[in-house]
């Protein structure tokens, strides 16, 4: 910091005072050099800052397979929540693993060097498709005793509960409150007692959040990450408290079951979430495609966004759950709730990361902004909660409840009211750091005094060096002050002292340093003030620290209130997104039921018909343990309709099948995060997982073909699948031959029929039309809703030929054939030239024997020459009339050959060995039948 005053002598000229305020001389104005120097350093500060975000924000997830028994533990860095997973079997094929990472979504993933190999490739193979780290530890940080000595040093368990301190009595004003933030600390120190009573204290507030000391693979895991946590930020110095500064504001067990499960595949396939990466090829950034997410995502706030993120990865089980942000989200639909439901939605866009926030104020690190961002909070907070109270019929609303109960708008309106009252707003952003105001501490405001006045000083003593200067020494001087150096006379540098006479010093100074247009001198004067003066800057700095300190820590009483109402308004913010995104886009509230049912009226895809202009609404009905032998009764005796565990979807081409089962998995899963659901109406039970054989995705990482990829996810689904689950598998067999992926197709449905009250809800579409022929899959006896997509065909001229209607069963629609395939194929007719197809997308009862493949060919450009011929060896194929192909470019004379042989074959067939054998031998009798052999004319014979 430099700070100074210049004062020229009389009749100076202004090419002097122009020349004094060159590149390499000091700043005139100190406030302004002081702020453009602070400036600098708090951009500085500020790139710094974002690359601890960026470690901070990394998701650390640390796990332990050995002999088929995994334990799990990972740290969520938005929440500061650390999960842990109690030490269970897992599959041989790992599938648990894969679903805790797809789950967790971790940037690092550690486990230990004596893990099951198996075990390591698995998260090797998912870390490479992710592009995340993988690191193999060794072993030694694998030690359940030292995860349990980790786990204990935690903040959370070391120091006393929220009850022990009375932090709500304190925060609503009653009871006594510490006086100073002196007082409160030793109140802490007081109740913890000795580092023996810690501990015990510790070990028994473990055992309220999770019993993790008989799973000796989960304490393992718990202290290599709680290890890697504290490596990391000390090494970027994020922290100087190890493991007692890592912020772990709660530990959680991994409830698989309380969450739907669902892989990424699905995700993928559902198109749950959609990265798109940025239009430049040299930005690594994405952002949020045309995806559930982005459709849901309304939120205003970071929390809220982490936690919607969140519920969509894992969806809830629980009836009660669901039921309560059902109707949250009703309530915040009515006509008279949606202005209030706005206004609560702009109050939440002013509330920042407060635990961010808090965070970076105990690191010591915070900003103006940050202050600012907490005042803030508090304003928006009190306004939300008088906000709430205009809300109509909100009294059963659970989130209406839980704001009530956080939102003391006393504590809050304290914290600001004591920010305000201590912060000066516009020197702070003046000054770009954290100041007092004026009356709050005594000490200060004298020193600002004499530093603000500190202009006026150095005037004074700069016209007294003035008079005792020879003119032609200095034409002019500036009294400036550099930290650890003092005050200072600074004179402009003459050409003569650049020479090898040197630098001439007056007596009484001495020389300090010089720079090529200004020397720097040191007087007695100079002296006096550094001892009546000092580092005066440094010493308001300090002091303004060590206020701001105190204040934070008054605040810091709060903080369990303020982290609390964080969560609460994260959930809120939720709430009101899918409130925003049921009105925006029509969707209607569940009927959540314990029956194992999925009964939809008009549903919609809530991302397909984004991008068109009309789409066809569908019906769809089907219920768990509906197979072989498994009697269904529907909900209420209802009578109305046919109650399978299996739909089969079939029709032409490019007709909609995939939409049409996609869209009944999403609204399955929109119901089960809370939303409202794209549908007239739907009856809905309780999904527990959902597996997909919808998109195959290749890489060059994976060591498997196409087939191999799709036979891994029916795979998936045949291990762990129950009677609650859901299972897609759109044209499933499709990569391989067609008789061997028919039967695969077949055997597979089968297979889940056949498990009778543990059949699944499987929604199937097909092109594998022979399997219907042949009886494979009897639609009068196997227990499966035969479905198709409707089309209507066209003549040349526009006439209508026929449209396939919703009472239609087992037949598709009739239409003229090609002139040169007259042949009916068990009621099953060709499109004939110059006939269109027109798809209507709307799903009927019945099955769809052709597929129009040719057609829907010469819809998106095959040459109309191609395709007729495409029409007719498919017809010949189906006929078993493949050998005419052969005689098309056949010679006169292999015509002829070919008829000869064939008399031949038909006189040796026709050959009766038991009334000839007495006549002729053998040999007569084939020179017979061989005809011109034997000279004898026998064609015809």
């Amino acid at each position: 910091m430099r700070i100074g005053k210049r004062r020229a002598r009389p009749g100076s000229n202004t090419d002097d005072d122009k020349s004094s305020g060159d590149d390499n001389s000091p700043s005139l104005k100190k406030v302004r050099w002081v702020q453009s120097e602070q400036t600098t350093e708090v951009a500085t500060e500020s790139t710094d800052s974002d690359e601890e975000d960026a470690v901070l924000d990394k998701t650390c997830l640390a796990a332990w397979c050995k002999l088929g028994r995994l334990g799990c533990a990972y740290y969520d860095p938005v929440k500061c929540v650390l999960y842990v997973l109690e030490d269970t079997q897992e599959s041989p094929h790992f599938d648990l693993t894969t679903m805790l990472l797809e789950q967790s979504n971790p940037d690092i993933v550690l486990t230990s060097s004596k893990a099951d190999d198996d075990f390591m490739d698995t998260m090797r193979d998912h870390m490479d498709v992710t592009n995340g780290v993988f690191q193999i530890r060794p072993d030694k940080d694998f030690i359940p005793s030292k995860g349990r000595d980790r786990l204990l040093s935690l903040r959370l368990l070391l120091e006393l509960p929220e009850g022990d301190l009375d932090i709500d009595c304190i925060s609503s004003g009653v009871g006594p409150k510490p006086g100073n933030a002196y007082d409160f600390m030793r109140s802490r120190r007081d109740a913890s007692g000795d580092p023996t009573t810690q501990r015990w204290n510790a070990l028994v507030r473990l055992s309220n959040f999770a019993s993790v000391d008989s799973s000796p693979l989960c304490m393992a895991s718990i202290g290599a990450l709680l290890d890697h946590i504290t490596r990391e930020r000390a090494v970027g110095d994020l922290d100087g408290d190890g493991i007692r500064g890592l912020d772990v504001r709660d530990i959680e067990i991994i409830s698989l079951d309380q969450v739907l499960q669902i892989n990424s595949d699905a995700l993928f396939s559902l198109q749950i979430f959609e990265n798109e990466s940025h239009a430049s090829v040299h930005s690594d950034k994405t952002k949020e495609g045309l995806s559930l997410f982005g459709t849901l995502n309304v939120t205003k706030t970071s929390l809220g966004r982490s936690l919607l993120r969140t519920w969509l990865l894992r969806p809830s089980l629980s009836l009660a759950v669901i039921n309560q942000r059902h109707n949250a989200v009703e309530c915040f639909l009515r006509s008279e709730n949606v202005l209030p439901a706005s206004v609560m939605h702009g109050h939440l866009k002013g509330i920042k990361n407060v635990p961010r926030i808090l965070r970076i104020m105990r690191a010591g690190k915070a900003k103006v902004s940050d202050w600012q961002g907490l005042v803030k909070f508090t304003f928006h907070l009190a306004m939300l909660r008088d906000t709430v109270n205009e809300l109509h019929q909100a009294g059963d609303v659970e989130i209406v409840g839980k704001l009530f109960a956080a939102l003391d708008v006393a504590s809050f309106k304290d914290i600001g009211r004591k920010i305000n009252e201590t912060i000066d707003w516009e020197e702070s952003v003046h000054t770009a750091r954290v100041c007092v105001r004026p009356h709050i501490d005594e000490e200060l405001d004298n020193r600002k005094h004499v530093y603000h006045g500190i202009d006026s000083i150095l005037s004074k003593v700069a016209e007294q060096i003035c008079e005792k200067v020879p003119a032609e020494y200095a034409s002019s001087l500036n009294v400036v002050y550099f930290p650890q150096l003092g005050f200072l006379i600074c004179v402009p540098m003459l050409e003569e002292w650049q020479t090898e006479s040197g630098i001439q010093v007056i007596d009484g100074w001495s020389f300090q340093f010089s720079s090529n247009a200004h020397v720097y001198f040191k007087s007695q004067e100079m002296h006096d003030m550094d001892i009546h003066i000092g580092d005066l800057h440094s010493s308001i700095v300090d002091r303004e620290i060590e206020i701001i300190e105190a204040l934070l820590d008054e605040i810091l009483v709060y903080d369990a209130v303020i982290e609390r109402a964080c969560d609460i308004c994260a959930e809120l913010d939720c709430l009101l997104s899918f409130a925003e995104a049921s009105r925006m886009y029509g969707y209607r509230r569940p009927q959540m039921v314990e029956d194992n049912v999925i009964d939809i009226h008009r549903g919609r895809h809530p991302l397909h018909e984004q991008i068109i202009d009309t789409f066809v609404p569908n019906d769809a009905r089907l219920a768990g343990g509906a197979g072989v032998g498994g009697a269904f009764q529907g909900p209420n005796d209802d009578t109305h309709g046919e109650w399978n565990s299996v739909l089969l979807c079939t029709g032409a081409n490019a007709c909609g099948k995939s939409v049409y089962l996609k869209q009944i998995a999403i609204i399955q899963y929109m119901a089960q995060i809370g939303c409202f659901v794209p549908a007239e109406s739907a009856t809905l039970g309780i999904v527990d997982k959902i597996f997909t054989r919808i998109s195959t995705r290749e890489s060059v990482s994976k060591v498997q073909s196409a087939f191999m990829i799709d036979l891994n996810q029916v795979s998936l689904a045949l291990r762990n699948c129950t009677a609650h689950s859901l299972v897609l598998l759109d044209e499933f067999g499709k990569g391989t031959l067609s008789t061997d992926g028919a039967g695969l197709f077949c055997a597979v449905l089968k297979h889940l029929l056949a498990r009778g009250a543990n059949c699944p809800k499987v929604l199937a579409a097909t092109h594998f039309h022979d399997v219907f022929r042949a009886g494979l899959l009897d639609q009068d006896r196997a227990p499966i809703s035969f479905r198709h997509m409707q089309v209507m065909f066209t003549a040349s001229d526009g006439s209508l030929l026929q449209e396939r209607g919703p009472d239609s069963v087992n037949t598709d629609t009739d239409v003229m054939m090609d002139a040169d395939i007259t042949e009916d194929l068990g009621g099953v007719r060709r499109v004939g030239a110059g006939e269109k197809i027109t798809y209507l997308y709307r799903v009927a009862e019945g099955l769809s024997l052709d597929s129009h493949a040719a057609k829907c060919a010469e819809i998106f450009g095959v040459p109309s020459r191609l395709v007729r011929r495409a029409q007719y060896v498919s017809h010949l194929l189906s006929t078993h009339e493949l050998c005419r192909l052969l005689d098309e470019k056949m010679t006169e004379k292999e015509r002829l050959d070919l008829e000869d042989a064939e008399a031949v074959c038909r006189r040796f067939l026709a050959w009766d060995l038991d009334a000839e054998e007495q006549e002729a031998d053998a040999k007569t009798m084939l020179a017979k039948s061989l005809g011109r052999v034997a000279g004898e004319d026998t064609d015809g014979g």
